[in-house]
């Protein structure tokens, strides 16, 4: 696997990197067990809150520099960029004013004599493998709460974005944080199953495509070891028959195309009850038709890049094939004459279920767009899918959008609204989108040995006499 940054808007190799040897590898588990044991040994969560404060200033401060590497690597619109770097620094700051309070031990009302709680103690080292589309907060939201914990991490991060890797460590390590707290390694897949295997290693996080976690899980499960796997998602936009249509227009055409649509929790699929059919096709068009190609770092463009040129083809192979099955282009699928890897902005209708984009995940500006007579068949159709990451409502009464979303088989439902991260709000899926949540307090105990501490001032042999006790 080679390492390289490659300017997916002037197609120019900026920098290739060396993979890690060996030696690398073991000196980096060797560091980072070292760590995991002197933080197991003094109470310094105080110490790491305020480093954590301090990663927050440092990215703050770096916004632009760590902006313009991210650009670079993966081409995203630089405001976009600027953004990313921003949801960072609040993570950052969330986990150290916050985690302290959620790793306090919790207290339990037993029958049992004496007294219980449940201490929430680090593991070990977690092994974290990101993808392109956020080199960033991607890191940080498992980064944040574990350097909290006392888990140190140790980064595979995706071959196209080393640079931004790179910097993100920097940035850490400038901040105050200790040696071996984040260490970056470029790594090759069977590197990956050789660190998962080191009884060091205690858990690991990955975010990518169905295949890349599929066999990420089978190490990890081979080995005993816990993990979270955050997977591909077709995310429905559900529009009902009572929605405001002037509100799903402006937000619609955002959810496809931010990030040039290279998101997982993009929206995907659009579900849209036939009165409103016509009007939401035709305005989706025309927020599609208006998007400015261009350089991603000036404030005038609008459509990014994709990340890579094997990305763009692999998405025009996927809009043939779904055409070749009868699906119709109402817009889009045409080239865009400019020399870097942008996709023009496409609406599939007419998509049937014999389809493969049916259910194939198409990450890229690419719509799919399918008219419902029926509440009850949005529903279907919204849960007709081997995804289950997250999903958006609109609904001309918000609560009744809630009662909707209740119904809808992903992990996250946003009602009337742009799906948003945020420290404070669980992220993950079910089905083929994964398993496991990051961020908030859910992500916080990803890693973290819940405890269980009876304790009394002695021993109570009635409970032994009564038949209480039992063991494995």
């Amino acid at each position: 696997m080679a390492y390289q940054t490659v300017n997916p808007y002037t197609n120019e190799v900026v920098k290739t990197y060396p993979n890690a040897t060996t030696d690398q590898i073991n000196a980096a588990l060797a560091v980072s067990d070292n760590l995991y044991h002197e933080w197991r040994k003094n109470d310094e969560m105080e110490k790491r809150a305020k480093i954590l404060l301090n990663i927050a200033d440092e990215f703050r401060q770096r916004k632009n520099q760590l902006a313009r590497i991210a650009v670079t690597d993966m081409g995203k619109l630089y405001k976009e960029a600027q953004g990313e770097v921003e949801l960072c620094a609040m993570i950052a700051e969330y986990f150290a004013k916050h985690g302290a309070e959620m790793l306090k031990p919790t207290p339990i009302q037993t029958i049992a004599t004496g007294e219980a709680e449940v201490q929430k103690h680090a593991t070990g080292i977690i092994m974290a493998v990101e993808p392109w589309n956020f080199p960033y907060y991607q890191i940080m939201r498992v980064f944040a709460p574990n350097f909290m914990v006392g888990n140190p991490m140790i980064l595979k991060d995706a071959s196209n974005t080393p640079g931004s890797a790179e910097a993100f460590v920097n940035a850490v390590q400038e901040a105050g944080a200790p040696i071996g707290s984040l260490t970056n390694l470029f790594l090759g897949y069977d590197q990956v199953s050789e660190i998962i295997a080191d009884p060091r290693v205690q858990g690991v996080a990955l975010t990518g495509s169905e295949r890349g976690g599929r066999s990420v899980a089978v190490a990890a499960a081979e080995h005993l070891k816990k993990n979270t796997m955050e997977l591909g998602g077709m995310d429905a936009f559900i529009v009902l028959e009572d929605a405001d249509i002037d509100e799903v227009a402006e937000i619609a055409w955002r959810t496809r195309l931010y990030n040039a649509g290279q998101v997982c929790t993009s929206s995907k699929r659009f579900i849209v009850a036939a009165n409103l059919y016509d009007e939401f096709l035709s305005r989706l068009k025309a927020k599609f038709a208006a998007v400015v190609p261009g350089d991603p770092m000036k404030t005038s463009t609008t459509l990014a890049p994709m990340n890579s040129k094997k990305a763009k083809e692999k998405l025009q192979a996927q809009v043939n094939e779904a055409i070749a099955n009868g699906a119709k282009v109402y817009y889009g699928n045409e080239p865009i004459d400019l020399p870097g890897q942008f996709f023009m902005p496409t609406i599939l209708t007419d998509i049937d279920k014999n389809n493969p984009a049916f259910r194939t995940e198409m990450f890229g500006p690419v719509a799919q767009v399918y008219k419902v007579n029926s509440e009850s068949e949005a529903i279907d159709l919204a849960n007709d899918s081997q995804f289950g990451l997250g999903g958006i409502v609109f609904a001309g009464d918000a609560d009744h959008g809630a009662e909707v979303a209740s119904q809808i088989e992903t992990g996250m439902v946003f009602v009337n609204n742009f799906m948003a991260s945020l420290p404070e709000l669980p992220f993950g899926g079910v089905k083929k989108s994964g398993y496991g949540r990051e961020m908030s307090e859910l992500g916080m105990m990803a890693f973290v040995n819940e405890q269980l501490i009876v304790k009394a001032d002695h021993p109570d042999l009635s409970n032994v006499a009564g038949g209480l006790v039992a063991t494995d």
